[in-house]
């Protein structure tokens, strides 16, 4: 599954990156970023990550 992080809405706390560390990191800005998608192994904690994350920056594509 591939994950997409806004950007723009993204507060940089690092929730979805300490969640699921395979699919999620943060950028030289201090901002999220989708960089792997997920497999049958982390799929579930990335979900997890994406429906932690507390501005709602995370959506599923």
């Amino acid at each position: 599954m591939k994950f997409y992080v806004e950007p723009e809405v993204c507060i940089g706390c690092g929730l979805c990156a300490e969640t699921e560390a395979e699919v999620f990191k943060m950028d030289d800005d201090g901002k999220a970023v989708a960089y792997q998608e997920s497999t049958n192994t982390n799929e579930e904690s990335a979900k997890d990550a994406m429906n932690s994350c507390p501005v709602d920056a995370i959506s599923d594509v």
